[in-house]
């Protein structure tokens, strides 16, 4: 819609199907959830089957404190079971105390302990098998329940003694519960950015009453059009609009900025963040679940929960081993039994299964994807598809929506030009008083600039019989004095011609893709403006990082081919699709695909979702509208275009530790596993079942602190 008159810029598109034009050559699972359940099907410790990912059973803090619990009551119990068995009396070379039923103090506390800190083991292992997935919990069910019976069968003298392992069996129990407590610790940590967001509400806000008197009221009963006052310090209960003054808000939580931003009258504010200086009254828009901060919870959830490629390697990996650590118990069994060593066989076998216990690998991909996408979103860039996150370490082009992307998508005075006679500024100001009624945003943006020069909107002069004139501008009684403010259709109607220098400046102007504005003064030419879309700062560091990375930065646009490839030439950007229509978006999308790119698109607007969907990583900037954010795999709190290389370094950090995950807790497996078969006893060297016991349990430590090491990266825009 043009400016009731004025003349404006050329953005709409050409009479033909645009093609890309080259203006530079390029530079050189389910955590908050109850049910405690891994991926390979283990069920939660009350014993319900589940199967839903590994993350599952590490969303809160009751996990830890469970097996916390379990660690130190069993551990208690282990004391005398360990300082009253033979084995391990010969092993240390003490004499056994001897007291009337001393024999039957490790039968019957390791029987408690196998029973008590058992139960999460075994009934994880009968959810899995009635999930027909067996897997870690299954491996340490059979290792436990093996030990158990070969102990029981040498204590009541069925068996050689030699099978008597009632002290290996309860120090395996404390070791696997202290690792899922330790685990619980990392997930539980990890997972509380949920908690730490429903937290950053306060549980009162001060509603102010038509008669202006104040009541601190519970923030649930605040509706949409409620007035609350925010004092300095305080946080906004609710999502909404300033209605009169001007503050700085703390807005870290949700744009992972720490500068605080001016908020003025009109402008929003997000539910959580923190007033820094003077009181300000905010009219509530939304409340409750419907509040940003509420949107914000649900995407770290939905990404929490949701699967990835390197997840599902993971699965398949895990399954894979238990059927390798079955496999390979057999063997040790069958051939030590043949070897006529019946107490080496069990000793081995349960050994193998202790140690081909898959945890570290059910570890190693969900515990990343928790610690990823809690930092993600304490600093601004919120996941809602890991298989995006993942994507986009390969992503070889960025494909940029130009206007509220690269721009600021409104218009801004950008240069002035004063005819002789007149005061520098003079234009300006009359311009602005003129306008000041006029809602259009080319209006706006001259009254902004106004404002924002030295006099300032108090020297502004008061107007009045403000109208429009149909195809030419304004026009307004300021001061007794005649103004018109209009595009090149008013320097016809009022007969002018701007002087040489003049008309050079506008000329200037229009080629870089600029809306020019004369203003008339008393049928006297008294300037020129020059409004355009301005260009973010941060866009060019955007652009200049990405050329870094070696990733082509390409630009798409409704705007006419003299504006699109003015900004493109500003910042770098070496492919630009100009003059594209709405429905046309995600055509140059998949045309960029079929030529063997692989793309991202950063859009904002309703007309970009379909692109949006169809780029292989699909970036909302998160100030867009609905629609653009729920087609997006990848949302980004702020406007900040930077936030593309922090979205690139986050993928290329994720998808290392997941590696460097994966081929420990699988390589782990395949080196020990050998050795605690006995394969290499001729050599003098073996593996008993406790230090089994331990290893395993380290390995799901290395692996824990290896993803803790994410916490380091820094993904603030210009980090």
């Amino acid at each position: 819609m043009t400016h009731a008159g004025h003349a404006s810029p050329p953005d709409g598109p050409g009479p033909h199907e645009p093609e890309a034009h080259e203006v530079h050559e390029p530079h050189g699972d389910h955590l908050g959830r109850v049910q405690h359940a891994d991926d390979d099907g283990r069920a939660d410790h009350a014993g319900h089957a589940g199967h839903d990912g590994h993350a599952g059973h590490a969303g809160h803090a009751g996990h830890a404190d469970m097996f916390r619990r379990l660690f130190w009551q069993c551990l208690i119990l282990s004391v005398p079971v360990v300082w009253l068995s033979m084995g391990f009396a010969d092993l240390l070379g003490y004499r056994v105390p001897s007291f009337p039923g001393s024999t039957w103090v490790p039968p019957v506390l390791g029987t408690a302990v196998y029973l008590y800190g058992g139960q999460p083991f075994l009934s994880g292992a009968r959810g899995e098998l009635a999930a027909r997935r067996p897997g870690m919990m299954t491996l340490i069910a059979m290792a436990i329940t093996v030990a158990f019976a070969a102990s029981w069968a040498a204590s009541l003298e069925i068996a050689s003694h030699e099978l008597d392992f009632w002290w290996e069996l309860a120090l395996l129990v404390d070791i696997m519960l202290l690792g899922h407590w330790l685990e619980m610790r990392a997930l539980g940590a990890a997972s509380g950015a949920l908690e730490a967001l429903a937290e950053l509400l306060p549980d009162t806000a001060e509603r102010v009453a038509a008669d202006g008197s104040v009541a601190e009221v519970p923030i649930a009963d605040l509706v949409p059009g409620d007035t609350v006052l925010v004092r300095a310090g305080a946080r906004v209960p609710a999502d909404g609009k300033v209605a009169e003054g001007s503050a700085e808000f703390d807005e870290s939580l949700v744009t992972g900025e720490s500068k605080p931003a001016r908020r003025s009258a009109g402008d929003s504010v997000v539910a959580g963040t923190v007033l820094v200086d003077n009181a300000v009254r905010v009219v509530v828009t939304a409340t409750g679940e419907d509040t940003q901060l509420a949107g914000i919870r649900r995407m770290v959830a939905d990404a929490q929960r949701s699967k990835s490629r390197a997840q599902a390697l993971a699965d398949r990996a895990a399954a894979l081993l238990f059927y390798y650590a079955v496999g390979a118990a057999l063997i040790t069994v069958v051939v030590w039994s043949l070897l006529g060593d019946a107490a080496a066989a069990v000793e081995r076998t349960v050994t193998v299964l202790v140690i081909a216990c898959p945890h570290a690998l059910g570890l190693a991909i969900p515990l990343v994807i928790a610690i990823s996408t809690e930092i993600s979103a304490r600093q601004g860039i919120l996941v809602k598809d890991r298989i995006a996150l993942e994507r986009m370490r390969d992503v070889q082009t960025v494909l940029f929506d130009k206007t509220g992307t690269l721009t600021r998508g409104a218009p801004a005075v950008t240069a002035q030009r004063t005819a002789d006679g007149w005061a520098p500024g003079e234009a300006l100001a009359l311009a602005a008083a003129a306008e000041r009624d006029s809602g259009h945003p080319l209006a706006q943006a001259v009254v902004r600039a106004a404002a924002a020069a030295p006099a300032g909107p108090a020297d502004l002069p008061a107007a009045r019989d403000f109208r429009t004139e149909d195809g030419i501008g304004i026009r307004a009684d300021v001061a007794g004095r005649d103004v018109r403010v209009g595009g090149p259709g008013l320097l016809r109607d009022a007969d002018l011609s701007p002087a040489d220098d003049l008309a050079e400046a506008a000329r200037l102007w229009s080629r870089h893709g600029a809306t020019v504005l004369y203003v008339v003064v008393d049928g006297e030419l008294a300037g020129a403006l020059a409004l355009e879309d301005e260009v973010r700062p941060e866009s060019y560091e955007a652009v200049a990082e990405l050329h870094g990375e070696h990733v082509r930065a390409a630009m798409i646009t409704g705007d006419a081919r003299p504006v699109a490839e003015w900004v493109a030439g500003q910042l770098g950007v070496e492919e630009v699709y100009a003059e594209v229509l709405p429905r046309d978006k995600d055509a140059k999308v998949a045309a960029l695909q079929r030529r063997g790119r692989r793309v991202a698109m950063v859009g904002d607007g309703v007309n970009d979702a379909p692109a949006l969907a169809r780029a292989d990583v699909g970036i909302a900037i998160g100030a867009g509208t609905d629609v653009a954010v729920q087609s997006a795999g990848i949302v980004l709190a702020s406007d900040d275009p930077r936030a593309v290389v922090g979205i690139r370094k986050l993928s290329q950090a994720v998808y290392r530790k997941m590696l460097q995950n994966l081929l420990w807790a699988a390589g782990y497996n395949l080196v020990t596993v050998p050795i605690a078969a006995g394969a290499l006893a001729w050599a003098g060297i073996d593996m008993p079942m406790e230090l089994a016991a331990i290893l395993m349990s380290l390995s799901t430590v290395v692996v824990a602190l290896n993803a803790q090491l994410l916490r380091r990266l820094d993904l603030r825009p210009g980090a």
